[in-house]
């Protein structure tokens, strides 16, 4: 019987396996997501560096919500990351949601993303 955590490994290298097949020299919008807080950040894996990144951790991200856990949360981290991204002179990424389901705090990221112009 297959745990949870081997079937999350699991969605997590189909889709990079995925992505790396169609990214077409695009830079790579990860996403992670804990209990409290959600993380993103634009990697070029042709380098191995991180362009810009987002979480709400960061005070000016964090603003006046009350956790980093909810989806006005994410979305703010979506903006804030697809701004630095676009400041970095990224226009369009592949979206890595990391073997979580596109719904939720994901979605509501990739949303705020590309309320800012960035492209994917």
């Amino acid at each position: 019987m297959v745990k949870a955590a081997e079937r999350f490994l699991r969605r997590r290298r189909r889709n990079r396996a995925a992505l790396r097949k169609r990214n077409h020299g695009r830079p790579r919008l990860s996403v992670f997501r804990s209990g409290k807080h959600i993380y993103a950040q634009v990697i070029d894996d042709t380098q191995g560096r991180t362009l810009a990144a987002a979480s709400s951790l960061e005070k000016e991200v964090r603003g006046d919500g009350k956790t980093g856990a909810d989806q006005a949360a994410a979305e703010r981290v979506g903006k804030a990351v697809g701004e630095r991204a676009k400041a970095a002179g990224v226009e369009a990424v592949v979206f890595d949601r990391s073997g979580y389901l596109y719904h939720g705090r994901v979605k509501a990221l990739a949303d705020g993303a590309r309320a800012v112009g960035l492209a994917f």
